[in-house]
C-alpha cells in the first residue's frame, strides 16, 4: 500500500496555449504504492498535466522531480527511460505486428548483429505471464480483443521499469469482467510497490480502487483527497464548481417563460438505443421546452444526441415524431424531420475552415433541399444577411472566411446554419464552451427566446448554473445510461448532482 515516500512530485507547473491558460501553477504528488485517482470535467487540465508530465508538451514553468531527482522529459521516449509510462484509451501499440514485436519494438535485443527472435518470444512470454496472461505472442496484436492488447500494453510499460504508470480512461473500452482482471493487475502493481495515476469518468470505479483522488478544474488545482474520506457528491460539486455549503435553489432567469403549459410531444423514445454506446432509454422532448442533458464527461450526454440525430442509427426500440412512427438512420432524415444539431467540436465537426460565413450558413438548408434544388446565390446572401443581423455575427462580410472570426462568432455561424433550417427541435451540445462571457449570455437568451416561440430545444452543457438557467427539465445520464428525469419543480443543482453521483 502507499507510503508516504513521494515517487513524483509536480510543482507549481504551468502551461498556456494561445488564448488559453492550459494549466495555472497546478501542484500533483503522487506517492510509491497508491492509485491515485486524476479527476476533472472537459478542459479541466489532465490531458495536459499527463503531457507535460510525459514529454509531449514544454512547461511554461514550474518542476518535476521523480523519487526526488528533479527531471524534465522532453519526449516520451525520454519519459520511459526515466521510469514514467502510459497507457491509454487507444492503444498505441502496432496491431499488424505481433505481441512480442509490439514487447521490444524499438529495443531489440541481438546476438551475433542479428536481432535475437528467440529471446524476444522467451522473454515477451514471462513478461505478461507476470500478469497472469498467457497468449501466443507470435500471434499478431491485432488478434486479441482490447482488454488483452491494453494487458500487452501495461506489461510493456513494466517492462520498461516503470515507477510511475498512467492509466488514461483504460476501462472505457472493456466490459465488466475485463474492468475486473485490470483492477486485478493494478492492485498488483500497487503491492509490489508502483505508484499508478488513473484517469476516468467512471466514478464508482475512482472509489473501488483509488487511495486518493485530485481534482482539478479549469487547469487550476481544487484539492487533493483520502478517497475514503470524499462521498461522491461531494466529488461531483468538486468538479463541477460548485460549494455544498452555499447549495439552493438558484433564481430562474427573468425572461424564462418557457411554452410549457401545452405540454405537446413532438418526439418520444421507448426503449431506444445504440449497442456500445448508450443504452435503451425512454425520453419525451416536448414543444416550447428546453430539456438538459446532464451528466459529467462520458456519462452518455453526446451519444444520446447522435442517436436523436441519426449519426448513431437506433439499433433497438422505437422513435415518434408529432405521433408518427419514424425511422431515423442518418442525419439527412433527422433533417427532414426538423431536427437540427450543433455538435460539440466547433472545430472538427462543425464549421469548415475554408468556406466563407455565407456558405457555412447555407449548407444545411441546402442539403435538406437536395441537389436538384440549388439555392440561388441571391436567396444565399439573403439568408445569410438576415443570420448575421439576427445573431449579432461580428464580421467584415458575409464572405470572410470562417476560420477567421473568433470561437464566439464561429458558434453563432453554426447555430446560424440550423435556424435557417427552420427546425422543430435544436440540439445544442455544448454550444458556448470556450466563448466570452458576453456571448455565452447572448447565446443562453437565444436559447430561451427559441423555446417561447414554440421550438424543442435539447441542451447538453457542463456549467451547471447555465443548464439551470437555461432548462426546465432535465434527464440525467450516468455510464451510458438514462438514470434519472428531473422536473422544474425539483430542478435543483443539489437534485441534479445527487442523480448524478448516484445517490438518493
Amino acid at each position: 500500500m502507499a507510503n508516504n515516500e513521494a515517487v513524483l512530485k509536480m510543482n507549481g507547473v504551468s502551461k498556456t496555449f494561445p488564448g488559453v491558460k492550459a494549466l495555472k501553477s497546478v501542484d500533483f504528488k503522487l506517492r510509491a504504492g497508491e492509485i491515485h485517482a486524476l479527476m476533472g470535467e472537459n478542459g479541466a487540465g489532465k490531458s495536459t498535466l499527463i503531457k507535460v508530465l510525459t514529454g509531449v508538451e514544454e512547461l511554461d514553468s514550474g518542476e518535476i522531480y521523480l523519487s526526488g531527482e528533479k527531471i524534465l522529459a522532453k519526449s516520451t521516449q525520454q519519459a520511459q527511460e526515466l521510469g514514467i509510462s502510459t497507457v491509454y484509451q487507444e492503444v498505441n501499440l502496432c496491431p499488424n505486428l505481433t505481441v512480442a514485436e509490439n514487447f521490444y519494438i524499438g529495443r531489440e535485443p541481438t546476438r551475433y548483429g542479428k536481432i535475437n527472435w528467440k529471446e524476444i518470444n522467451r522473454s515477451a512470454e514471462q513478461a505478461l505471464a507476470k500478469l497472469d496472461l498467457k497468449i501466443d505472442v507470435k500471434q499478431k496484436l491485432e488478434n486479441y480483443s482490447v482488454a488483452i492488447q491494453q494487458m500487452v500494453a501495461i506489461a510493456r510499460a513494466i517492462d520498461y521499469k516503470a515507477r510511475v504508470l498512467i492509466l488514461d480512461e483504460p476501462t472505457s473500452s472493456l466490459d465488466k469482467n475485463e474492468v475486473e482482471k485490470l483492477f486485478i493487475i493494478m492492485k498488483k502493481l500497487r503491492s509490489e510497490g508502483m505508484g499508478i495515476i488513473f484517469v476516468t469518468h467512471f466514478l464508482d470505479q475512482v472509489y473501488e480502487v483509488s487511495d486518493r483522488i485530485t481534482v482539478l478544474r479549469n487547469g487550476e488545482l481544487v484539492g487533493e483527497y483520502e478517497a475514503e474520506s470524499l462521498p461522491k457528491i461531494q466529488l461531483v460539486a468538486k468538479m463541477i464548481g460548485k460549494d455544498l455549503d452555499i447549495l439552493s435553489n438558484l433564481k430562474k432567469d427573468a425572461n424564462k417563460e418557457q411554452n410549457t403549459n401545452a405540454n405537446d410531444t413532438f418526439m418520444s423514445f421507448n426503449g431506444v438505443g445504440h449497442t456500445g454506446t448508450i443504452e435503451p432509454f425512454d425520453l419525451e422532448i416536448r414543444k416550447g421546452e428546453v430539456l438538459g442533458l446532464a451528466g459529467l464527461l462520458g456519462s452518455g450526454r453526446s451519444e444520446l444526441a447522435r442517436v436523436i440525430f441519426g449519426i448513431d442509427k437506433a439499433d433497438s426500440g422505437e422513435i415518434r415524431v408529432n405521433d408518427e412512427r419514424a425511422n431515423i438512420a442518418s442525419p439527412i432524415d433527422a433533417i427532414k424531420r426538423g431536427i437540427a444539431l450543433c455538435p460539440e467540436n466547433r472545430k472538427t465537426e462543425g464549421i469548415i475552415g475554408e468556406l466563407s460565413v455565407r456558405e457555412n450558413i447555407i449548407l444545411a438548408l441546402q442539403a435538406r433541399n437536395g441537389i436538384g434544388k440549388t439555392i440561388s446565390r441571391k436567396e444565399q446572401e439573403r439568408i445569410a444577411d438576415e443570420y448575421i443581423k439576427l445573431l449579432n455575427i461580428k464580421t467584415s462580410g458575409k464572405e470572410q472566411l470562417v476560420k477567421n472570426l473568433s470561437g464566439g462568432n464561429q458558434q453563432k455561424v453554426i447555430l446560424a446554419r440550423w435556424l435557417a433550417t427552420n427546425p422543430d427541435l435544436l440540439i445544442l451540445d455544448e454550444p458556448t464552451r470556450g466563448i466570452d462571457v458576453g456571448t455565452k449570455t447572448e447565446i443562453q437568451k437565444l436559447i430561451i427566446q427559441f423555446a417561447e416561440r414554440g421550438m424543442s430545444v435539447v441542451f447538453i452543457s457542463s456549467e451547471m448554473d447555465e443548464s439551470l438557467r437555461c432548462c426546465s427539465r432535465m434527464a440525467i445520464l450516468r455510464d451510458g445510461r438514462k438514470v434519472a428525469e428531473i422536473c422544474e419543480d425539483e430542478l435543483t443543482d443539489r437534485n441534479v448532482m445527487k442523480s448524478i453521483a448516484g445517490e438518493d
